[in-house]
């Protein structure tokens, strides 16, 4: 018999709440974003000399891709170049998804007349990064653009909201073609020195505002190799965010701001009506280069004037100095409504350290560089794709060691093994007279500390273990040493690399592996069923 609340009534109650279950999962999944970008080459004259350029959907720079924290990017990427390319997404974490990363150790590389689709998500991450090639030196002919991911509406941030943002991508430029850069690299030679300093491709771009407001510049260094010191004339820079942390809000006439980096400032237009001069220019080289654009008031009538703002020049004891200022601000939040400092990350026992040392030795007869003597060769199938399929004889786990040693530079693919979950000590040695600027995949870290000379354990007692903030990419300076805290919260495969380009290309690299025995979704995705296959990885099936 079959009442109101019978057998019957029970089955149509139990499946209409299972409807409004999966109603409300697919309500509150997070959004998706769709694009499809076209990378071709075309032609351009940054510095008034013509010359081939990488274009995403005809754009020099890239478009600007504007997303939200956690939504989920589906982009479908066409190569149209006539070589293999792969853009990768610098700073964002690819939460348990290193099959998204666009580096050679985890993706093929897409041919050319043929496409693949990125998907991932920027999961738990606000702020400003960028995107660039990761393949060859693409990046010196473009194909890099600004990646912003902004808070969700109910997520405050520490500030008044701006009247507009901008996002100003600086960075040493070379008239030379990246093939050439190629052949001249190949050949065993080191890079010239660059021809120029860009802002968004330019030598001269115009960026307006009211008089009044309060504007957000989102600056960030895509060069191939220069740090570069960023100012306003006549304008203070207030300094509210850094690669996904907020910041201590200190005010500062100028920036440093090292290759791969990131900044993001508050500028308010407070200033007569006229036009002003915004300003890159080179840092710790002989002779100084500089670019320029203007901030144009709306009410102005009045063209720039006076001599461009003067800037720091060599000094590394003011850049080191001002590095130190960069805090993090512990009672803001950052993607997620709790405070950046409830977690204290100076209370938590390091499992080991791990000393890295730069070098840049002639490897038969040829300018090679490398990390703790070992210069990275890339292989012919990823190091993702061979860990998944268990291909032997790809990479070696016991070519690096995890502290300098004597001996000959050598080349090797190497990878690094490593715990998920380790809680770990890294210090970049920096023994040359060149500066260093470091990047870490699918992560951010705890800059704690920099000196001068050589690191020991001695060095920790000058270690900011309370405010220290979260970034991806972190600067040593020359005969100097830099330390971070890592936790390694994100499984895969991860890219270690000199985000000075050359150093990068020629070996100054090596791959992380964060490894869990066991195999759940919870640590890591499975490969994707559009992975691309190569290498000795090709014609096989998950």
């Amino acid at each position: 018999m079959f009442g109101p609340f019978g057998d019957m009534g029970s089955l149509v109650l139990s499946r209409l709440i299972i409807c409004l279950v999966l109603l409300s999962v697919s309500k509150a999944e997070d959004p998706y974003r769709y694009f499809t970008w076209t990378v071709t080459y075309g032609t351009a004259s940054p510095l008034g000399v013509p010359q081939q350029v990488i274009l995403i959907n005809g754009q020099f720079p890239g478009p600007r891709l504007d997303v939200v924290t956690n939504d989920n990017i589906i982009l479908n990427l066409f190569n149209q170049l006539d070589q293999p390319f792969l853009l990768t997404w610098n700073g964002i974490k690819q939460r348990k998804n290193s099959w998204q990363d666009g580096v050679l150790g985890t993706n093929c590389p897409i041919p050319p007349n043929s496409n693949y689709t990125y998907k991932f998500q920027t999961k738990d991450q606000i702020g400003g990064y960028t995107y660039f090639p990761s393949t060859l030196m693409h990046k010196a002919a473009g194909g890099f653009g600004a990646l912003n991911v902004y808070a969700r509406p109910r997520i405050p941030v520490p500030y008044s909201l701006p009247a507009g943002d901008f996002s100003l991508l600086i960075g040493d430029w070379r008239t030379s073609s990246h093939k050439g850069l190629v052949h001249y690299l190949d050949s065993g030679k080191s890079l010239t020195f660059p021809d120029g300093v860009l802002i968004n491709g330019r030598t001269q771009s115009s960026y307006s505002g009211d008089q009044g407001k309060t504007y957000l510049f989102r600056i960030s260094n895509v060069g191939l190799s220069t740090s570069l010191n960023f100012r306003i004339q006549g304008h203070k820079l207030k300094l509210v965010e850094v690669e996904g942390s907020h910041t201590v809000q200190n005010i500062y006439d100028s920036l440093d701001v090292h290759v791969g980096q990131s900044v993001s400032v508050l500028v308010t237009l407070d200033q007569a009506p006229k036009d002003y001069y915004i300003v890159a220019s080179t840092r710790f080289t002989g002779r100084v280069l500089t670019g320029t654009a203007l901030l144009h008031y709306t009410n102005s009538q009045t063209p720039v004037s006076g001599p461009l703002p003067a800037g720091p020049t060599y000094h590394i004891h003011w850049s080191m100095k001002q590095a130190r200022t960069f805090r993090w601000n512990l009672t803001s939040n950052a993607a997620r409504p709790n405070p950046q400092g409830s977690y204290h990350y100076g209370r938590i026992r390091t499992s080991r350290t791990i000393v890295l040392a730069n070098s840049a030795p002639l490897i038969n007869g040829k300018q090679r560089y490398a990390v703790n003597r070992v210069s990275y060769i890339n292989a012919d199938t990823p190091l993702k794709l061979a860990d998944y399929f268990e291909i032997p004889g790809v990479y070696s786990m016991d070519s690096i060691q995890g502290i300098p040693y004597e001996g000959p530079a050598y080349v090797a693919t190497s990878v690094m093994p490593a715990t998920h979950h380790e809680f770990v000590e890294v210090v970049f040695q920096n023994n040359e007279k060149a500066m260093q600027s470091w990047h870490l995949d699918g992560y951010d870290f705890w800059v704690v500390g920099y000196g001068f000379g050589q690191w020991t354990e001695a060095s920790r007692h000058s270690y900011n273990l309370v405010d220290a903030l979260t970034r991806h990419t972190v600067q040593v300076y020359p005969k100097s040493w830099s330390s971070i805290l890592v936790s390694l919260d994100n499984q895969g495969m991860w890219n270690l690399r000199s985000a000075i380009w050359e150093r990068q290309y020629l070996g100054q690299q090596f791959y992380l592996r964060v490894y869990n025995p066991v195999k759940s979704f919870q640590n890591e995705y499975g490969m994707p069923r559009n992975a691309l296959l190569c290498g000795k990885a090709f014609g096989r099936r998950p």
